[in-house]
């Protein structure tokens, strides 16, 4: 059952519609610890990947340390949406930031004592992954307790904005304080305090008394009962399946650009920089595209509109052999995935009921860490083929599948159509 929420302070009239969620306290507050929590997470990952190379001079096992934080959040995923229908929610994610708070800690301590082994970054990662599969489905489902349901596309749009800002000032900082300070323990004791932040966010949030509904199934009762309903749903499989296809053939254009740069636009990693800056700009003008239209009623045609142009977009990037017209295009294709992308998240927790909700947010973000699957795809393409080939194909995808649920699923065209009456 939704809760309501507390302390909503009126709008302003002519205030900005991009910041309209933030007018509630609870929300304003998870904001902001959420905003800290981010910008220290991207922080601790450049200071990992900086760290892991340094100790070993190895791009293996830079992709190494990688893969151990990746691979268990993919497997736990859906049992961390389980625990987060069992559990309170609000608990649990106090349990898992306070978790990924010590993980981030003992990094720190590890460094100063000059104590750390490349041994000890593959376990830490391999832990972090492992809470951060249970942390991110908490977190979606929280969300919607936390504003009205008419500034939920707002709320949802706006943590899209975190993420994506996050991307350009984090890494940027924790880079000038490695450089300056000529060590990564002071970013990971940064990092640390993001997630001391989040806590202390959560223990001042107004929320009534979760009382999850009672069940009789074990985890795996539970699990497939979450299952059941996506895949008896049209809207909810609809969705998450296009989720799918852009995640594993669409976003993996990003993990292929390194080739585009060096071998077809040949501007080297100075281009590249460039690229992925643009790309980020693009996703965060999304994010604030939707965060604009509030309580917008035609949802579906923003969805299926936003997936449709992202493939055509992939596939126009993918055939220009110019660089000022493709940095054009990464905008663009930034610009829609996340309208697309933060659409369907809206979408997903204005309908689902609130005893599923952390199993089908799980679902929805494991289909998101998926991402590392496309890069495999995509460079078995590039291989066979070439890279161009390998992003068309994806973007061809990704386009194909917006058209087909354009024309043969009804209930996701009219999404939001609903809310008007």
């Amino acid at each position: 059952m939704r809760t309501q929420t507390t302390a909503t302070a009126p709008l302003a009239p002519g205030g900005l519609r991009v910041f309209t969620a933030l007018r509630h306290r609870n929300y304003r507050l998870y904001w902001i610890g959420f905003l800290l929590s981010i910008i220290g997470f991207q922080m601790q990952q450049v200071a990992m990947q900086w760290l892991a190379y340094d100790l070993t001079g190895s791009p293996l096992y830079l992709g190494t340390v990688g893969l151990a934080s990746a691979l268990p959040t993919i497997a736990l995923t859906l049992f961390g949406g389980v625990v987060a229908d069992r559990v309170n929610r609000r608990q649990l994610l106090l349990f898992t930031q306070a978790g990924l708070g010590l993980i981030v800690a003992a990094a720190a301590l590890l460094v100063w004592l000059r104590l750390i082994e490349p041994w000890h970054l593959l376990a830490l990662a391999f832990l972090a992954g492992a809470i951060t599969a249970f942390d991110q489905p908490s977190r979606a489902a929280i969300v919607p307790h936390l504003v009205d349901r008419r500034d939920l596309m707002n709320a949802v749009a706006l943590i899209s904005v975190v993420w994506q800002s996050s991307r350009i000032v984090g890494p940027a900082l924790a880079g000038v304080l490695i450089g300056f300070l000529g060590s990564t323990a002071p970013v990971f004791a940064i990092a640390t305090l993001g997630s001391a932040a989040m806590v202390a966010v959560l223990l001042l949030l107004r929320l009534p008394r979760f009382s999850p509904e009672p069940t009789s199934n074990a985890v795996l009762g539970d699990l497939a009962q979450g299952l059941r309903f996506i895949l008896g749903n049209s809207l909810f499989s609809s969705l998450i399946g296009m989720t799918f296809f852009n995640s594993v053939f669409g976003i993996s254009y990003i993990i292929m650009l390194p080739v585009i740069a060096k071998d077809v636009l040949q501007v080297g990693p100075e281009g590249l920089g460039l690229m992925n800056t643009v790309s980020g700009i693009g996703a965060l003008a999304g994010t604030f595209t939707v965060a604009t239209l509030g309580d917008y009623r035609r949802k579906g045609w923003l969805l299926l509109w936003g997936g449709f142009a992202f493939g055509v977009g992939l596939v126009a990037f993918a055939v220009t052999p110019w660089f000022l017209p493709s940095l054009a295009l990464l905008a663009f294709v930034g610009w829609c995935n996340q309208v697309y992308m933060t659409t369907t998240n809206t979408t997903l927790q204005a309908a689902v009921p609130d005893a599923l909700r952390g199993r089908v947010m799980g679902t929805f973000a494991l289909t998101y860490n998926l991402i590392p699957l496309g890069g495999l795809q995509a460079g078995a393409i590039a291989t066979a083929f070439n890279v161009q080939t390998a992003i068309a194909f994806g973007g061809v995808l990704v386009a194909a599948f917006a058209m087909a649920a354009a024309v043969t699923l009804p209930a996701v065209r009219r999404m939001g159509e609903a809310e008007a009456g």
